[in-house]
């Protein structure tokens, strides 16, 4: 058989493209319909003044990311694992239990997205979320991890929708430059909330126990860690790339034109007169992607942790004979997010906005722990945590804390 002659190029290109999976998939969840309609919100309420805040969040994403991979990578379990192990049983329960609320509130959240994208094409919440959630259901059943993760780094490309509008609407990208090396702060209530909706819809405890999870369920070991490095480098700074591209479009179409929106939906309808019908189907293709991915890895996460935490079989390549708290675990948070979704009235948007809230107000405690372990001796042994990274680390959920703080304390701090 005559082997075909590609260019270098090529080659090169293909081969990266092969090592990309988890880091790459978990970076793109974070993009889902909870986090399109908060970076729409913050584009069209404050324009290009948040670009700043994601150059500072991709940096910690990536060393949060790489820590929990590299755990996966050493111990071949967990993060639920891992805190049942080193904290007991009591620690695990707590953390098991805020992650479970947040999830289920920002599963919820997803499959809103799936029913905001297909009412913008036309067709019934009633239609589109329980067809995509019988459809995403059977593929975690049925496939495995291998098939599994083609078809979510398929989804993940979904984001490119984002990069083709904000080239049809054509921004001043001297303003961007701007505002994005020039950190910029209001001192109001809002504006904190909005950075804290910001910073728990792009750095989640989720994604820690999901790409942890992963990476142990492919079989990733210290030996080939490299490319899963490369991975999550690459996932990160692809994903926030997107999240300042979504910026992008809301700022400079809604933000200019005086229209402020509070969901991905409104966002789309709203770019049709100032930017064309074809950013509107941009956009809504974009939500619908994101909202499959995120519908199948939030899920995914909340059951391999739950597993972990308390003993259960989990696993991707596991039958649903060998793993029936795994996957009947899955198919619950499917069922019950379907129903909230499909009750008339509820206010989806309030409670996406909720959800990203308490991840960040969450995040700190999860951090606390996964930097413990990932400077442990007995657990990681010559690969613990580097000064630098923990350095990065710490100021990172400084940066929470701070921000939790002051959005507590705002009403003192005025009066000063």
């Amino acid at each position: 058989m005559k082997k075909l002659n590609l260019p270098i190029w090529l080659k090169k290109t293909l081969l990266f493209l092969s090592i990309l999976g988890p880091g790459l998939i978990t970076a793109s969840a974070d993009n889902d319909a909870p986090g399109i309609a908060t970076y729409s919100m913050v584009g069209s309420t404050y324009g290009y003044s948040f670009l700043w805040l994601i150059l500072v969040i991709t940096v910690g994403e990536v060393v949060i990311l790489e820590m929990a991979a590299r755990m996966g990578a050493v111990t071949g379990k967990g993060t639920a694992d891992l805190i049942r192990e080193k904290f007991g049983v009591k620690m695990t329960t707590f953390a098991m239990f805020c992650l479970l609320i947040a999830n289920l509130g920002t599963t919820v959240a997803e499959f809103a997205g799936v029913a905001a994208a297909g009412e913008l094409f036309g067709i019934s919440k009633v239609i589109t979320v329980p067809v995509m959630a019988v459809v995403m259901g059977l593929l975690i059943l049925r496939g495995n991890y291998k098939i599994i993760e083609k078809i979510l780094i398929g989804l993940s490309l979904a984001a490119l929708s984002y990069v083709a509008t904000v080239f049809i609407i054509k921004p001043d990208w001297g303003v961007i430059l701007r505002d994005t090396i020039r950190p910029q702060l209001l001192l109001s209530r809002d504006y904190f909330i909005s950075i804290l909706a910001v910073i728990g819809t792009t750095i989640t405890p989720w994604a820690i126990f999901y790409l942890q999870a992963s990476v142990s369920d492919k079989g990733i070991s210290m030996e080939n860690y490299g490319e899963t490095k490369i991975d999550v480098t690459f996932g990160s700074a692809w994903g926030n790339v997107i999240s300042a591209f979504i910026i992008i479009v809301s700022a400079a179409t809604l933000f200019k034109a005086g229209i402020r929106v509070e969901d991905a939906k409104d966002a789309a309808m709203a770019l049709a007169p100032l930017a064309g019908e074809a950013s509107t189907i941009l956009f809504a293709a974009g939500l619908l992607g994101a909202s499959l991915l995120a519908v199948s890895v939030l899920p995914l996460s909340t059951t391999y942790a739950l597993c972990e935490a308390f003993g259960f079989e989990r696993g991707l390549n596991r039958s649903l004979r060998d793993a029936p708290v795994f996957y009947g675990a899955f198919i619950g948070i499917i069922v019950l997010s379907v129903l909230i979704v499909l009750i008339p009235g509820m206010p989806l948007f309030q409670m996406m906005i909720l959800s990203q809230t308490i991840n960040a107000i969450l995040l700190p405690v999860i951090l606390a722990l996964v930097l413990k372990l990932a400077n442990d001796q007995a657990v990681m042994g010559r690969y613990r945590n580097s000064k630098l990274t923990n350095v990065l680390a710490i100021i990172i959920t400084a940066l929470i804390v701070l921000v939790t703080i002051v959005l507590l304390f705002e009403p003192l701090i005025r009066l000063l």
